[in-house]
């Protein structure tokens, strides 16, 4: 659609303390100066409060006075700045992703593939120049390669080409500028020197200089691909319509944008909850993890409060309306998230600042190289060859390949170690990490609850309660089932909702659900629990025999308590923070030997505990799989998240550990600092190879060609020594912390 028939007015939407906001997708984000350039460039308009750029998704979100600048105004100068912006759609944004990565992938692979060919004759050149090849061979050799070159350059050079032109139309430069003014002068330059029968020309350096850059990019891509805005999860969550009561008492299907608080609405069986509000009549038992971050259900009946998002069970329900869609508890988890994403850009304005220096230095010295060597009295041919050669060989391919050749390499070891990354550069993060806090539920412990104790239910009564538990949806009936291993369900089952279920066997009442359910007294139930602290109790119950109590937790992963001493023992500061019941978290908290513990902490909480870290200088890890814990993820140094996880949590997360085990986590911690280690050696190549290489090419010791085999020297060299992550040794690193 043409940006002048859009009404951009429409996509705007209410702010804080009178202000409005937009969210945009913008095309032509490739690096962090242009989140720089972005951001500034918007923030000289009247009235702009804020502007963030999320290098991730590409997604722009602007609060701004209505006043004093119009929508229309902010997508004018994101035009004028040379970018183009979309309303902004999760699935619109992902294909719009998905295709670049595909277009850097082809030109990628043309890029290769002709740069190989053109370097086979380039050798028959360079032999030819030494023996005795005739100057017709030689210059068709050069023919052949302009062949090949010039279609190449045009294909795959065009993610550069196109983000260089829209920065100059701008009146900007960016890190793309040299990169085409010197592909474009060593292939014109290359040109001329064919049509003179000049013995040397440098087609071969510009294709190598666009494969080597397209590698560089397009892992930069996939990296950040990985990771994906939250939007497309939360709505997910998201009920659309909500059946509202009316006055006299019929029940009408509305758009949630109709709800107002007050209200009262109906929630069928089965059904998320739309609002947050207080349950007025009904009695059911709802998924609450948004809140608790528990898989067990939680029983609610008149006066309890329940949240949107949340999952309803077998009950109906009528709930009085406290807060309606853009206000509820999912609402503010989805602005946690959005809030703590954005404040992660914040890590990547130092590359900002450094691209901002790249491009004028990097065209300095080449103009000052050009000009020098004419007032020395040199041809402009052969000075010009010379500030090419000074363009190419401080192309920043291996300050490019610096970073996402280890990330690949230690992705692959994280792999082998269960750990899958989400985030580009949640390497290094992992490495500066000095405090961990855990979430309890499914994270420390496994994401099943299992038996206690049965040694008080006999044979028959397991299998009986075994049977019986295949009619029920409870979560704790699961670990019911996977003790007795019952196949075969009774054929008739009645449910009273709440409270349990039962059948009749041999004339006998077979009943299994809770306590009360089943007649046992309250003075059974707190011995039990004394025994086994934090647990939770069902009972099952057989004609006029006394009901049999069973305690049901979920039991510490095999190895955390293991995992817990290494990880303590290597210096690092360990908490858990958890959404479940105090009894629940002092247990594992007292097994695993952790005096530092919280219990009942809700989202906002988790999100003010890890500020109030980071205010001390902390390094937080926080590893968590409850949608309660996804703001806490996002919003930590670094975060991870078991794969049992809910799938909002986990595109929260940086990274995500597969298993039983916990053992991944301390893995990633370890070869994350030597991938860190790497990554500084590699700085350090790339920075030591312009200190050396720039002068040498300033005194005109190099040619174009030579240039870009040096360029293409420290690109493999860096990434050399990334693959040195496969055969290190891991134990330094834990004596080194």
């Amino acid at each position: 659609m043409n940006v002048h028939a859009r009404d951009w007015d429409a996509f705007v939407t209410p702010a804080e303390e009178g202000a409005v906001h937009m969210d945009l997708a913008v095309e032509g984000i490739t690096c962090a100066a242009c989140m720089g350039e972005i951001e500034r460039g918007l923030s000289r308009l009247p009235g702009i409060r804020k502007a963030r750029v999320n290098l991730t998704s590409q997604r722009l979100a602007v609060d701004w006075d209505t006043g004093q600048t119009g929508a229309d105004e902010i997508v004018a100068e994101l035009s004028r700045l040379g970018y183009t912006a979309h309303p902004f759609d999760p699935a619109s944004q992902k294909d719009r992703q998905d295709q670049t990565g595909k277009n850097l992938l082809r030109c990628m692979a043309v890029a290769g593939f002709a740069g190989m060919n053109i370097m086979l004759l380039s050798v028959s050149v360079w032999s030819g120049n030494a023996t005795d090849i005739t100057p017709e061979t030689r210059d068709f050799f050069h023919w052949l390669s302009a062949l090949i070159a010039l279609p190449t350059v045009a294909y795959s050079g065009r993610p550069f080409f196109k983000s260089a032109f829209a920065a100059l139309r701008a009146g900007r430069l960016n890190m793309d500028v040299p990169i085409v003014i010197g592909v474009t002068l060593a292939v014109g330059l290359s040109l001329i020197q064919t049509m003179q029968h000049q013995h040397h020309a440098y087609f071969e350096s510009a294709v190598m200089l666009l494969f080597f850059l397209l590698v560089g990019r397009y892992l930069d891509h996939n990296m950040r691909g990985r990771t994906r805005s939250f939007a497309e999860n939360i709505a997910a969550l998201k009920a659309e319509v909500a059946a509202r009561i009316g006055a006299d008492g019929s029940v009408r299907e509305v758009p949630l944008s109709k709800i107002e608080p007050g209200d009262m609405v109906l929630v069928m069986a089965g059904d998320r909850v739309p609002v947050d509000g207080v349950v007025v009549d009904g009695r059911t038992e709802i998924d609450q993890s948004l809140v608790t971050g528990e898989t067990i259900l939680h029983p609610v009946g008149k006066g309890d409060q329940v949240y949107a998002g949340t999952l309803n069970g077998d009950g109906t329900l009528k709930v009085r309306v406290s807060a309606a869609t853009g206000a509820t508890l999912l609402d503010e988890v989805n602005r946690l998230l959005e809030t703590a994403t954005q404040a992660k850009s914040l890590y990547v304005r130092l590359a900002d600042r450094t691209a901002q220096l790249y491009a004028p230095i990097v065209h300095g010295a080449a103009a000052v190289t050009f000009a020098g060597w004419m007032l020395a009295g040199a041809d402009w041919q052969p000075a010009l060859v010379i500030a090419i050669s000074v363009l190419i060989i401080t192309c920043p391919c291996a300050l490019g390949l610096a970073v996402p050749a280890v990330q690949v390499v230690a992705s692959g070891q994280l792999f082998k170690s269960g750990v899958l990354l989400n985030s580009g550069d949640a390497i290094e993060r992992l490495s500066d990490v000095d405090t961990i806090v855990f979430d309890k539920t499914g994270t420390l412990t496994t994401a099943e609850p299992c038996l206690l104790d049965k040694a008080q239910l006999t044979d028959e009564l397991l299998a009986l309660a075994g049977r019986l538990a295949l009619s029920s949806r409870h979560p704790l009936s699961s670990a019911l089932l996977k003790a007795s291993g019952a196949l075969r369900p009774f054929g008739s089952v009645s449910e009273t909702p709440g409270a349990g279920i039962e059948t009749t066997v041999d004339g006998l009442a077979l009943r299994l659900g809770s306590p009360a359910f089943c007649s046992v007294p309250d003075a059974e139930i707190g011995a039990l629990l004394k025994m086994h602290p934090g647990a939770s109790v069902i009972a099952v119950k057989y004609g006029a025999e006394p009901a049999v109590l069973l305690p049901l937790r979920q039991s510490l992963r095999q190895d955390a308590v293991a995992v817990m001493r290494e990880l303590s023992g290597l210096g690092y500061q360990l908490e858990i923070l958890s959404g479940d019941r105090e009894g629940a978290v002092r247990a594992v908290a007292e097994e695993l030997g952790l005096a530092n513990w919280q219990a009942e902490v809700k989202p906002g909480d988790k999100i003010a505990h890890l500020e109030v870290l980071k205010q001390q200088g902390r390094n937080v890890l926080m590893v968590g799989d409850g949608l309660n814990d996804a703001p806490a993820l996002a919003g930590a140094h670094v975060s991870l998240s078991p794969v049992t996880a809910v799938h909002l949590s986990q595109a929260a997360a940086d990274a995500v550990f597969l298993g039983d085990k916990l053992q991944p986590v301390a893995d990633a911690l370890q070869i994350s600092r030597r991938a860190r280690r790497a990554i500084e050696q590699n700085l350090w190549i790339s920075a030591l190879y312009n200190v050396v290489a720039v002068p040498i090419a300033v005194a005109g010791l190099v040619t174009p060609l030579m240039a870009a085999v040096a360029m293409s020297a420290s690109s493999i060299a860096v990434t050399a020594n990334a693959l040195r992550l496969r055969w290190g040794d891991g134990g330094s690193t834990r004596s080194e912390l």
